[in-house]
């Protein structure tokens, strides 16, 4: 953060080299790209009362006429407090987020018939409203059927007991049909026809069925009840994959992707997923974990060339399921964007981007999937964790460091993307599994591109691509770059620009990724970049080459233009991690912080562990920034807002009340014939401990979370016979905001951990699964616990 800004005093000549033989890779980009067809796709109005448009071609999305290529985070109202939607939604919305996403499950709203439920944390309005005041569109899975590993799919049992499902059957589609109308009039005046953020609802879920009164007579039926109740949007969606089935033409299919399967049956690591491979002849990657089998291909293999490639499910974390413990790296995540993106996706959409926790029926029952309930998995009663970049209270997982930089790239560079096609290299991998041949692709239109390279594969060692250049001719001629053969190291991954107008500069290329461009008034125009680790920054301009350290931390006047100058500024990998740029009074800045940082009422909030100094850089800087506590300095170009720590950490007394005791084996049975969940009789085995909160429980934070870290089979925490939270042991640490159950002062809380047996057949990440000594039956042990205050701040710019 130091030589953030600094100008380079002297620019080095590239000298990048590797010794022997050198790699070459070629693609030829010259030929000439389909045009653009509209028309195919059945859209709803597409106009809103201020003239702004939403549309769809073959190819792309657009936006008042203009191509757009947005990011789309999954975020479910019914599975969060109320009281933390409107600080969540701004904080997606800071982390470079569009639309939000939300299912809306039937059984959370409606557990007996007639009763329906939408105040509260399941108040589908409010959330909505509170999304387009953060300046976010919405996106709205009606269902009936969603999964989202819900009992029953999201399906009331009173539905599933009574009548068939997911078809055309009389009675059940009466029900679908109040349903809608239902969530019409929650949504109506929302809509994007009437000046409103919802701009789409996906119908059903996973739909891969066929014969009477289903396929593509069921979501024709299912679209016609959603205009019935009032549904008028410009995008009408399903999911396609698993050979999923619709009518062409009347709603447009939406993708995914996962870095492992947690619905598997494998005990062991799987093959190298589809997920980390470009695809250049197919949309669909790999198993996705739908309920049900397709026996032959879908509508979407169909549809290819007819409709955009838009996705909706590529994880940003993975789902806790019994049988198998996944636990997901940053960079496991974050690899996969280069890949989707240079395979041609043109929505960039997350599932899910914030975790949550189930609600629990009126009567006590859990809401989850199991397979005490005829589900395919078994997963837990109350967390939704999903490991996703935001956590169940908000919580920051370091994988938001590494999306955020794609994001901004997307907000600004996206509409040139868009437009541009896919390319394909002359040699790629026969097979996912193949590790050794180069990932690559080039989008292009014209002679403007973007390259697109991955090297990372989840639980593989990939080859360091030695000495390696890459050519790609271009219809104005060949590009080759970098000047020097480069070594790319196992999991690097990186999108490179060819030919980028930096307004009115050329840029004929660059080894670093650009991530944002910033009016910066009288500094002028700053593009701003992310280097490429292992790889010097190479910036090709009129008058040769600008080399500067992949450090980062510089930089770079390129030319001027229009009478202002136009700059490249590389960050060092730390200040790309903790870029967030957020909107003040009209002018865009630069926040570098370890902690949230986000937009409410005019003033920028921060948002961090009470028991550290909270500190932001931001470039330009605050007019006349003000808040109580606040100490501000100035350093070159940078202000620095700094917060002293305000909180020591509360005392959390702990105490073993139970031993475990001999826990059942572990049955394998239902659908999957896997590894199944033991069933409550067997939490009797468990061991168990008594925490027992402070008389003060920080007043002044605006949350505390409880920070467990166990070993065991499953942990849960209860508030006397309240079940708050559950979790399978994965290696992660388990957190849990404590001030949404409203708990007293010195109150005294409830663990209990169900051993784990050594002979459980169940999969958890080698770096993660005990070790058993001779002889040792099972484990059940408390490590740590923990209380972490946490502060929020507002700083008046």
């Amino acid at each position: 953060m130091t030589r953030m800004l600094t100008l380079c005093a002297a620019l080095l000549l590239a000298t990048a080299g590797t010794a022997g033989a050198d790699t070459l890779l070629r693609l030829d980009a010259r030929a000439d790209p389909a045009a653009p067809q509209a028309g195919h796709l059945k859209l709803g109005t597409a106009r809103s009362p201020q003239g702004h448009t939403l549309a769809a071609n073959n190819q792309y999305l657009l936006r008042d006429g203009q191509p757009w290529l947005p990011v789309m985070g999954e975020y479910h109202f019914s599975r969060a407090p109320a009281s933390q939607w409107d600080a969540e939604l701004r904080l997606m919305k800071a982390s470079g987020v569009d639309i939000v996403a939300s299912y809306v499950f039937w059984n959370h709203h409606e557990e007996s018939p007639g009763h329906i439920d939408w105040k509260g944390n399941r108040d589908l309005r409010r959330f909505v409203q509170l999304a387009q005041a953060a300046g976010l569109q919405v996106i709205v899975r009606l269902g009936p059927w969603a999964h989202g590993e819900s009992r029953y799919g999201g399906i009331p049992d009173w539905i599933v007991d009574a009548m068939p499902t997911r078809g055309n059957d009389a009675e059940y589609m009466g029900q679908v049909g109040r349903l809608y109308a239902e969530i019409g009039a929650q949504l109506k005046g929302l809509l994007w026809k009437d000046g409103g953020p919802v701009v789409g609802v996906q119908l059903e879920n996973e739909y891969n069925l066929r014969g009477p009164g289903r396929g593509e007579a069921h979501i024709s039926a299912l679209k016609a009840l959603a205009l019935k109740a009032g549904l008028d949007v410009p995008l009408y969606t399903v999911t396609g994959w698993d050979g999923t089935v619709y009518p062409s033409g009347e709603v447009t299919p939406v993708f995914g992707g996962y870095p492992d399967e947690p619905w598997a049956t494998s005990t062991t690591e799987l093959a190298p997923k589809e997920t980390y491979a470009f695809r250049f002849d197919t949309r669909v990657s790999g198993d996705l974990g739908a309920q049900t089998r397709a026996r032959e291909p879908g509508t979407a293999e169909t549809d290819k060339d007819k409709v955009p490639f838009l996705g909706a499910e590529y994880g940003a974390g993975l789902p806790a399921m019994y049988r198998r413990r996944t636990l997901v790296s940053p960079d496991d995540i974050a690899a996969m964007l280069p890949v989707q993106l240079g395979s041609g996706v043109n929505l960039l959409g997350y599932y899910m981007f914030h975790g949550g926790r189930n609600p629990v029926s009126a009567a006590g029952t859990g809401l989850e999937e199991s397979t005490l309930s005829g589900g395919y998995n078994d997963t837990p009663r109350i967390s939704y964790d999903f490991q996703a970049p935001l956590g169940p209270d908000g919580q920051p997982r370091p994988v938001l460091g590494k999306l955020r930089p794609f994001h901004y790239f997307l907000r600004d560079y996206g509409a040139r993307l868009a437009t541009m096609t896919v390319r394909q290299p002359e040699q790629v991998p026969a097979t996912p599994a193949d590790l050794q041949t180069p990932r690559w692709s080039v989008r292009a239109a014209g002679d403007s591109a973007f390259l697109f390279f991955n090297n990372h594969v989840r639980q593989y060692a990939m080859p360091a691509q030695a000495g390696v250049r890459f050519e790609v001719q271009l219809p104005g001629g060949a590009v080759t770059l970098p000047s020097q053969p480069v070594d790319i190291p196992n999991g690097a991954y990186f999108i490179w620009p060819i030919n980028l107008d930096l307004d009115g500069v050329k840029l004929r290329y660059a080894t670093a990724q650009p991530v944002a461009r910033l009016d910066a008034g009288a500094l002028g125009i700053l593009h701003v970049f992310a280097p490429t680790p292992g790889v010097p920054a190479e910036f090709a301009l009129a008058d040769g080459v600008k080399t500067l350290s992949s450090e980062g931390g510089q930089m770079l006047p390129v030319g001027k233009a229009n009478g202002r100058a136009i700059n490249v500024l590389l960050l060092s990998p730390e200040e790309a991690s903790q870029l967030q740029i957020l909107d003040l009074g009209g002018q865009r800045h630069l926040v570098f912080s370890e902690q949230q940082a986000w937009v409410a009422d005019g003033k920028l909030q921060l948002r961090g562990p009470a028991t550290r100094p909270l500190h932001a850089a931001v470039f330009p800087a605050l007019a006349k920034p003000h808040a109580a506590g606040l100490l501000v300095r100035q350093d070159g170009p940078l202000q620095h807002l700094d917060f002293k720590p305000d909180a020591a950490e509360p005392a959390l007394a702990v105490h073993a009340t139970r031993p475990a005791r001999n826990a059942p084996r572990i049955l394998k049975g239902g659908l999957a014939g896997a590894a199944q969940q033991p069933i409550p009789e067997a939490f009797a085995t468990a061991a168990t401990w008594s925490l027992k909160l402070p008389a003060k429980l920080a007043p002044q934070a605006e949350d505390v979370l409880l920070e467990l870290d166990f070993v065991g089979d499953i942990g849960r925490v209860f508030a006397g016979p309240r079940l708050l939270d559950d979790w399978y042991y994965n290696g992660q640490r388990w957190q849990i905001g404590l001030k949404q159950f409203g708990l007293k002062p010195g109150q005294v809380l409830s663990l209990s951990v169900l051993p784990l047996r050594a002979d459980a057949p169940i999969y958890i990440d080698r770096a993660h699964r005990p070790e058993f000594a001779d002889g040792q039956a099972q484990i059940a042990e408390l490590r740590s616990a923990r209380l972490l205050p946490v502060r929020h701040v507002a700083v008046t710019p």
